[in-house]
């Protein structure tokens, strides 16, 4: 008969080589650090090879140990999710929930839509990275992102929520004093304040209904990683930028910022919620997922229009 699998000696070992650290796997699972290297050693004793190279500085993956990883992890996160999914069914909602979200849309809108949540599952704890880079969701254990982008196509879950317009906008003043293009070739003679993870950089892309595609490269005086860091100096008519409207609206509003060249469309892009493949969401983020979904359907700003 065959041996039942040491399926806690795997789960520790996955919590190990995620951290890098006995001592620091003992601390996550409440365990005494020999209690954790007993086990490593009775799986490898088990297994008949070494899964982490040890020094007294340093520990690393063995070959054995890298090709035991991906299987490993996945019983520690499907035994993580079994238990939070059987105690969520049984009493209320709770654990913690890790999420990332582009740093000005997070702060700006995001934020704000919490704590109604956070007040209706008061033993759910929110775990947020601001970051306007895309990190790995699976190699840095994320149960959900927010992106603003069009997706290239991958292994992630995508649930599409809306649709945000790029606008071109800048101060009354700017246009007063540069005067207001009309075509994109006028933008040569403009200075542009630029997001630098946009897609096509400084050379701005255009298309009109009648008139096709034109796209123009334009001078930059400003380039920044974060598109909020670009209001101020909108709003003091130093430049022209091209912004997600959620950014711009409460400014074309009140008429400190203003459109341009209203004819011609950039493509807009789509707010997704994005998971991890092939994962059983718990409860919890199910209802987190829900919950933001209906609030950012909701916004002035989102657009059902495809495109």
């Amino acid at each position: 008969m065959n041996k039942l699998p040491d399926l806690e000696g795997w789960a520790i070992f996955a919590k190990v080589a995620e951290t890098g650290s006995f001592a620091k796997a003992a601390a996550e699972f409440s365990l005494s650090q020999a209690t954790i290297s007993k086990t490593i050693t009775r799986l490898e004793t088990r297994m008949k090879t070494t899964l982490f190279h040890r020094t007294s500085r340093s520990m690393s993956l063995t070959d054995a140990g890298y090709a035991a990883l991906e299987r490993a992890a996945r019983i520690l996160e499907e035994g993580e999710s079994v238990e939070a999914e059987v105690t969520e069914k049984s009493s209320s909602l709770h654990g913690k929930i890790r999420f990332t979200c582009p740093m000005s849309f997070g702060i700006t809108h995001l934020a704000p839509m919490l704590p109604p949540f956070m007040q209706a599952h008061p033993d759910v704890g929110l775990e947020i990275e601001f970051n306007d880079k895309q990190v790995d969701l699976v190699s840095e254990r994320f149960d959900l992102a927010l992106r603003i982008s069009n997706l290239v196509d991958s292994s992630l879950l995508a649930r599409r929520l809306c649709s945000v317009r790029i606008l071109l906008v800048g101060a009354p003043a700017y246009f007063k004093r540069a005067g207001r293009p009309a075509h994109p070739r006028d933008l040569a003679r403009h200075t542009a304040l630029q997001y630098m993870y946009a897609r096509n950089g400084a050379s701005w892309r255009f298309r009109h209904d009648e008139h096709g595609e034109f796209s123009q490269t334009l001078p930059v005086l400003l380039n920044v990683n974060n598109a909020e860091a670009l209001t101020p100096a909108l709003r003091a008519g130093l430049g022209l930028a091209l912004q997600p409207e959620f950014l711009v609206w409460d400014d074309l509003r009140s008429g400190a910022l203003e459109t341009a060249m209203d004819d011609w469309q950039v493509d807009s892009i789509a707010l997704h919620i994005v998971t991890p493949p092939g994962r059983r969401r718990p409860a919890r983020v199910q209802a987190l997922m829900d919950f933001l979904a209906e609030r950012l359907n909701a916004q002035p700003w989102a657009s059902h229009v495809q495109g």
